[in-house]
């Protein structure tokens, strides 16, 4: 045992030993402990707010493994548990037990649960836009350059209002180019680029006015709450229009700040009954939003110069031929609306510079092509490598080395939670060829017949590794701001790279082509 033991320390030296330990280190970020392939369920993608789901305590992040005492393991089997549980319902409620990981959970409900699930990924590893799919947008304030506080400013209201739409899987972050200037950059997995610039092409700026004089506005200066629960927010009418279309409205409740409530007693206090609807006052309450008018609503007489705290906002959606579409649209329109309510308008008006759309496809095809011919090009590469130096070692050797390069590179990652796009998968494809010219470099040193010993060449050749690394570092950095940040996946990836390169891999390798030498 003792003789085994100094065997092996000879055979692997700690600069060796800091590979393997790097490797595990990955391996167990990439995969989790205990491995995350090994999960059984199904994954919570999004619950809705305000549903009974939610309600009892189903959250985002979830992991369902049985519903009703009958264990889940796909996404298959979760769907066809609840079709066959609530298609041949008639109004009456039953009841629901969701067991996941850690608790379990009761439900009392006549409709499926609101909650969207998928299958649990295998790897901790996170995907970007471009391989998942989705809409991308890069956008400015219109007519103003913004400072890094107010582009912050900006992300930080621009993502309430997406989690307000109830969006999952959403990207909001801030970006400049070299000149100076910043952007906001959106990624919504799954969504179209309709849908995107629909959502941020318009300020959302509310206004309640009284004549020419505002009563409150959005946001949470003027706004207490909106009410979004089925007692107080409703779609209350669907008629007809002329043109023998649809057009359904919604009515909800929205709770006023004290402020607000005293302004909207002071400007009513100053108007007159209205001779010909002795109801109601001489003026409406007119909601305008980005300055277009929506709805005009009647002031009840009751509410001359009281301090009301709780008002009633209308509206509609647009007409469609049936009424089920006129009917998803109003609830679409009270939706956007209650959000802008709770939000409060963009602080700017938003130009979109460029918007694009990825297809899912697209991203896997990819990634399926590039695994293939990343394998026969490192095989290719250790059969020339075979040729060329006449031992099988080496090959192996190399392969080991550059396998190793692409698993810390996932590892890190994984770890920081940087989602890889094909920019950052571009940039593990660069370090992979960076990495087999380095270690060429080593091997032809190792085999020169010069004056020098062995471990002196080796270290020549380390030299000229690290003169190569710091001269890609330099000219790597400003990647990260060209483009406005959309080629900061491939710098980052590639700095992760060739710094593990320089730091554990080549060093490594370096003491393996030693012990094939000596």
């Amino acid at each position: 045992m003792v003789y085994g033991e100094e065997k092996m320390r000879k055979r692997f030296t700690w600069k060796i030993w800091v590979l393997i330990i790097a490797i595990t280190m990955s391996l167990i970020s990439i995969f989790g402990l205990p491995p995350a392939f090994l999960e059984k369920g199904v994954l919570i993608t999004s619950v809705e707010k305000n549903s009974t789901a939610f309600e009892q305590g189903l959250r985002q992040g979830q992991i369902i493994t049985a519903i009703d005492g009958k264990e889940i393991k796909s996404t298959e089997d979760y769907s066809k548990i609840i079709q066959e549980k609530f298609s041949s319902l008639n109004g009456s409620k039953v009841k629901t037990i969701i067991k996941t990981k850690n608790a379990e959970y009761v439900l009392y409900s006549n409709k499926t649960p609101e909650i969207t699930v998928s299958e649990i990924p295998k790897t901790h590893i996170k995907t970007g836009l471009d391989i998942t799919g989705g809409a991308r947008a890069l956008i400015k304030a219109k007519d103003k350059k913004l400072s890094p506080m107010e582009v912050k400013d900006l992300v930080d209201i621009t993502s309430n209002r997406l989690n307000e739409f109830g969006i999952s899987d959403v990207k909001v972050t801030s970006v400049s180019d070299l000149e100076g200037n910043y952007f906001m950059l959106v990624e919504i997995a799954g969504a179209t680029p309709a849908d995107l610039k629909e959502m941020l092409s318009k300020q959302g700026k509310f206004e309640a006015k009284i004549g020419n004089e505002t009563v409150f506005i959005g946001g949470e200066r003027d706004i207490a709450s909106v009410s979004r629960s089925a007692q107080d927010a409703f779609i209350e009418s669907c008629g007809k229009t002329p043109d023998n279309n649809y057009r359904c409205r919604f009515r909800f409740a929205v709770y006023l700040s004290e402020d607000a409530a005293k302004r909207h007693a002071e400007v009513t206090k100053k108007l007159d009954i209205d001779p010909e609807n002795p109801e109601y006052l001489s003026e409406k309450l007119d909601l305008y939003l980005d300055d277009k008018l929506v709805d005009s609503l009647f002031i009840g007489k009751e509410l001359k110069g009281r301090e009301t705290t709780q008002i009633s906002i209308s509206g509609s959606g647009d007409a469609f031929p049936t009424k089920a579409e006129a009917y998803a649209s109003a609830e679409k329109a009270m939706h956007k609306l209650q959000t802008i309510l709770i939000t409060g308008s963009l602080p700017y008006q938003l130009e979109i510079v460029k918007l694009d759309t990825i297809s899912p496809v697209l991203g896997k095809e990819f990634i399926k092509s590039i695994f293939l011919a990343g394998i026969s090009a490192l095989l290719a590469v250790a059969v020339v490598i075979f040729f060329r130096y006449k031992k099988i070692k080496s090959s192996i050797a190399l392969l080991i080395t550059s396998t190793s390069e692409v698993i810390i590179i996932l590892g890190i990652a994984s770890l920081i939670e940087w989602n890889l796009d094909l920019p950052s998968i571009a940039g593990i494809l660069a370090t992979i060829g960076t990495g087999i010219d380095q270690q060429i470099i080593i091997l032809d040193e190792a085999k020169q017949r010069a004056s020098l010993n062995l471990k002196q060449r080796l270290k020549r050749a380390f030299a000229i590794i690290l003169g190569a690394y710091f001269t890609a570092l330099v000219a790597l950095l400003p990647l990260l701001w060209a483009g406005a940040g959309l080629l900061k996946g491939f710098a980052i990836t590639t700095i992760i790279g060739i710094s593990a390169g320089v730091l554990i891999t080549r060093p490594a390798f370096t003491d393996m082509v030693r012990k094939i030498e000596e």
